[in-house]
């Protein structure tokens, strides 16, 4: 998910409870939800090895106590710098609490990445196997709406106890988070619903009189009935819109199917190669294509490009998380990297 969603709910998840225990449970929560995502750092040393580590070890239940730790002795820095003061002097820092805290919202970074359908690795380094739910868009207004709400909603109620005098004890704003936690959770069991209702419709239909031998849908950001759709058979994929409301294939009369092209020396090449190998291991329905050119010198380059069908949108552009290697002519790879979407 984009980290505003994160930091929410990390915020949130503070708020319904936690931040009643200990001082500075708040802050550190909301930093440690979305710390995870530390491993952008990764980028500095090219995309290829920003794609090979991104949503590694920072976002598995190993690396988590390491983001926790880092996340608490910031906190610890930064409460050493205020003068070891907080903003209710009879809640001190409990630290060791704190860390369970920030490793709580650490596992909040991995679920909410889970529901989209990027996935995550989660049992790394045992195991490089991605996991993805695949029934929210990676940016969800509903979920941004949700927990804004709940946590804006108590400050009013608190205005309007300012104004007649009443006082409230410890931390504001628990009902008001655990509703928004518990409403979160509600969208996501409705999401499941229709994903799985969305799947069965496509995996129920044939394809050129041919049976799906897999199927997958993936979410639309608005439209919690609206579903995009690949369907995997043995010679060639199918790619439409599905409305798992009524539920309806392809109700735009947009489908389109692509076939599975042969293997060659140069996509073999080119799979072999280190951005090959990374983008196989994440990519859940993986296209190549080659494009032969020649040089000015009498010799060709080939450029083998990697498509994942799961991203193949009605009307996205269609290099989006897309990758290239180009080769010589001796099938050596020249140079690998991730494209840039036309504009």
């Amino acid at each position: 998910m984009e980290p505003i969603t994160h930091f929410l709910f990390g915020a949130t998840l503070s708020r319904a409870g936690f931040n009643r225990r200990t001082a500075l449970a708040t802050a550190t929560m909301t930093l440690a939800a979305e710390a995870p995502d530390l491993d952008v750092i990764g980028r500095f040393q090219g995309s290829v090895s920003g794609f090979a580590h991104h949503r590694g070890f920072t976002h598995s239940f190993l690396g988590l106590p390491l983001i926790a730790a880092l996340v608490v002795g910031f906190m610890y820095v930064i409460w050493r710098l205020r003068g070891r003061r907080t903003r209710d002097p009879n809640l001190p820092p409990r630290w060791g609490l704190l860390f369970f805290y920030a490793y709580l919202a650490g596992v909040s970074h991995i679920l909410l990445d889970f529901t989209n359908n990027y996935g995550v690795r989660p049992f790394w380094p045992f195991s490089e196997r991605w996991y993805s739910w695949d029934i929210v868009f990676i940016i969800e207004p509903a979920l941004l709406v949700i927990m804004i709400l709940g946590l804006i909603v108590p400050s009013l109620f608190s205005l309007i106890n300012e104004e007649i005098g009443a006082r409230q004890r410890g931390p504001r704003g628990r009902i008001a988070a655990t509703v928004a936690l518990c409403s979160v959770f509600a969208l996501w069991g409705l999401r499941d619903y229709e994903h799985r209702r969305a799947v069965a419709v496509v995996e129920a239909q044939g394809y050129h009189s041919a049976e799906p031998v897999r199927a997958s849908a993936y979410p639309y950001m608005l439209n919690p009935f609206r579903w995009y759709a690949v369907a995997e058979t043995p010679a060639s994929f199918a790619m439409m819109n599905v409305d798992s409301l009524t539920p309806l294939v392809d109700p735009e009369g947009a489908m389109q199917f692509r076939y599975k092209s042969e293997e060659t020396p140069q996509t073999v090449a080119a799979k072999q190669s280190a951005l090959g190998r990374v983008y196989l291991d994440w990519a859940q329905y993986p296209v190549t294509e080659t494009e032969q050119v020649p040089r000015e010198d009498g010799s060709v380059r080939y450029i083998v490009r990697f498509r994942d069908l799961r991203y193949a949108y009605p009307g996205r552009n269609a290099r989006t998380l897309g990758a290239m290697v180009i080769l010589d002519q001796n099938l050596r790879v020249v140079e690998e990297r991730f494209e840039t979407p036309r504009r």
